[in-house]
């Protein structure tokens, strides 16, 4: 496995590179964690595959998410925290490896106390890229939330005004690893499970990168220096899909060494090119900026291929740990967190928890198996920031 550290200021890089090379040995150990002494802070924005609780904290205690009953957070938390899965999610493996706690929500935050000195999560489960009055015009809904890239910007706005005058809003920034995403994946997903038609599916991939180009321009005008970007998931491998396309697909939509949805896949891999060429652009345009670019769709890829490799059984791969039964254990009717669907007795051996997100087992091996620190090499290199490999 290579692992390419990339686009690290001067001063951090030697630091930086034992921080990497401790995660490339150690990250399987909870407890293990390393001083970076380069990034003061973590600040998050996207969707349920980073909330750490956000959504839990803005619906009231009648109407609370899926994510907030059992057996969600059983393996770590040993109790539900608002996070899509049994354990942790790649935000909090990054949080760990650079010895910072667990990034907190922000919603509520300046009401009970909470410090996001270390820290800062803007990411909402269900959030979307555009917001909610572009897909009702065209008939799409969002039942989970109404919040959108750009309310989450707007709370971050807010979150600086916040900033006492004795610190700098623009240095706090300055010194965070932004991590933007994984965002766009929802504006997609509704309008799939939607049985929307897939020339406007399609349709929609340049207007949503086009809007994750914006915002990151404009935190880049706030202040931020570098910024891990990720790309979306193989989403013809998730079991939601799976079953929802079961009955309309044919043998020749299947990928024969997978058992993934080629159609699918094929889509996820148009939003990552675009995507690319989105950050190619901007860093184009801020060389001194370092933006990352995180390959989950290569990562994840490697599991669904050598699944026993990974430690997933070759049938837990493309099953959902906690589901209602049929072929890939996911029944819309019945979620995870909802009887009568039950969870599996050992989540690590399934890459996929509840059908729509994963194990903390599989968070753990996208934050290992994708170069989150290799970034994205446009034009000529920034001065001092060459390509580095390590392992």
């Amino acid at each position: 496995m290579r692992w390419l550290l990339h686009s690290l200021p001067n001063d951090c890089h030697k630091k930086m590179a034992v921080a990497y090379a401790i995660i490339l040995m150690l990250f399987a150990s909870a407890s293990s964690k390393s001083d970076s002494g380069c990034y003061e802070s973590i600040v998050s924005f996207g969707d349920s595959l980073a909330d750490t609780g956000n959504l839990l904290l803005l619906r009231p205690a009648d109407n609370q998410p899926r994510a907030a009953r059992p057996p969600y957070g059983r393996t770590f938390f040993h109790r539900p925290t608002g996070r899509c899965s049994d354990g942790r999610l790649v935000i909090d493996f990054i949080a760990q490896s650079l010895g910072l706690p667990l990034v907190q929500p922000y919603v509520g935050g300046e009401n009970d106390g909470r410090s996001f000195s270390r820290g800062v999560n803007f990411a909402v489960i269900g959030a979307t890229a555009l917001d909610n009055g572009y897909y009702e015009k065209i008939g799409i809904h969002n039942k989970d939330t109404n919040v959108s890239l750009g309310t989450q910007l707007d709370w971050f706005q807010q979150f600086v005004a916040a900033i006492p005058v004795t610190t700098d809003g623009r240095k706090f920034l300055q010194n965070s690893l932004v991590l933007v995403g994984e965002i766009g994946g929802n504006d997609y997903n509704f309008p799939i499970m939607q049985e929307a038609n897939a020339e406007m599916i399609q349709s929609l991939v340049p207007t949503v990168v086009d809007y994750i180009g914006s915002t990151i321009e404009e935190l880049i005008k706030l202040g931020a220096e570098t910024m891990l970007v990720p790309g979306n998931f193989p989403i013809g491998c998730l079991p939601i899909y799976l079953t929802q396309f079961e009955t309309s697909s044919t043998a020749e939509d299947y990928d024969p060494k997978t058992g993934c949805l080629n159609w699918l896949n094929k889509f996820s891999r148009y939003h990552n090119k675009l995507l690319r060429k989105e950050l190619n652009r901007i860093q184009e345009l801020h060389p001194h900026v370092a933006i990352i670019y995180a390959d989950y769709y290569n990562a994840a890829m490697r599991f669904y291929l050598s699944p026993n490799e990974f430690g997933f059984s070759t049938e837990g791969v493309l099953r959902a740990c906690c589901g209602a039964g049929g072929p890939y254990n996911y029944n819309a009717s019945a979620p995870c967190g909802i009887p009568p669907a039950t969870c599996c007795d050992d989540p690590s051996s399934f890459a996929s928890w509840d059908g729509i997100h994963f194990t903390e087992a599989t968070y753990r091996l996208i934050a290992q198996v994708a170069n989150l620190w290799s970034g994205i090499v446009s034009g000529s290199q920034f001065p001092g920031r060459k390509l580095k490999a390590l392992g």
